[in-house]
């Protein structure tokens, strides 16, 4: 007799239907390779928006929380859907959320003290509502057994994937890939992240050297010269400006220059040498390092999948 793989697809206000729909046709999809593989298991999906549905779904083996498209019901989630997660987690359900769905996941408080991702972008937001939860947005996708989170917009692709590898075998997944022309390979959500400092912090003098810096990236900057602008002690200047950007200022001017480092990878013809010797490395190598600290890959390999 084949097995049933039941999974449940919450279709919460605003949330992204491209993607609601999407998992359950990459389940369908999935289900066609699954039988030309001659495996013995299937996935039955069900769609739920109401309590009611909600509570006619009380046996689910897995419930994903999809993207978020806009408003703030993420942020807020019903009490019956927090609670219809808690007695699917008690019963064994594998609990999944893509994006702003982690927001969902962490208001149950099943989060605390695990690992979880979401969109680069909304870091920020969810460290200061959730800080017991440890958020890692450089990684797509964080399978921590019975919670799997994923990160962009973008990522219920691959948390559908890794959903079809984890009940199947990992080939009925890589054949599913090939099928959809998506990329089944090791990703990180730190490919394509964006540094976009923080400026609405409210500390004038902190805010001046950020203008500072990006203006004068390329030029040799050091905790002297940041503190003379801002007309503080560099002990008062470092704690000021870490706690009003969340970074020491020599990540800081790291992350600027990264970032105008992929814009010109990306634009331009220029070597990664040229690069970094415009962007105020000497150090060629040393730049290299903290080039592939940052983003996952090195320059070369930057370029080649995005350009």
């Amino acid at each position: 007799m084949t097995s049933s793989i039941h999974i449940v697809i919450i279709d919460y206000p605003n949330a992204l239907q491209s993607a609601v729909q999407g998992f359950k046709e990459l389940f369908l999809i999935a289900n066609k390779i699954i039988i030309d593989s001659q495996f013995d298991m299937q996935f039955t999906v069900s769609v739920v928006q109401s309590d009611s549905e909600l509570s006619r779904n009380s046996q689910s083996d897995i419930v994903i929380l999809p993207p978020n498209l806009d408003g703030h019901y993420y942020r807020a989630p019903k009490p019956e859907v927090l609670q219809f997660l808690h007695d699917a987690h008690n019963k064994g359900a594998i609990l999944c959320s893509a994006c702003a769905g982690a927001f969902i996941l962490a208001k149950t408080g099943l989060l605390d003290n695990r690992p979880a991702t979401t969109h680069w972008q909304l870091a920020e937001e969810f460290n200061s509502l959730y800080p017991k939860i440890s958020l890692n947005v450089e990684s797509l996708l964080i399978n921590d057994g019975d919670i799997i989170t994923a990160g962009g917009l973008m990522s219920w692709i691959d948390l559908g994937l890794e959903i079809v590898a984890q009940f199947t075998r990992p080939h009925i997944m890589r054949t599913l890939g090939k099928y959809l022309i998506v990329d089944t390979g090791k990703r990180e959500q730190r490919y394509y992240g964006s540094f976009t400092p923080k400026f609405n912090h409210g500390n004038q003098r902190i805010l001046q050297v950020q203008h500072y810096i990006q203006a004068n990236y390329n030029q040799s900057l050091n905790i002297s010269l940041l503190a003379g602008l801002a007309c503080m002690t560099e002990r008062t200047f470092l704690r000021q400006f870490t706690n009003a950007t969340s970074l020491k200022p020599i990540k800081y001017i790291q992350k600027v220059r990264v970032q105008k480092a992929c814009e010109l990878l990306e634009s331009t013809t220029q070597s990664f040498e040229q690069i970094a010797l415009n962007i105020g490395y000497d150090d060629v190598n040393s730049f290299r390092k903290v080039f592939m600290t940052m983003i996952g890959l090195s320059p070369s390999a930057f370029k080649a999948r995005f350009v």
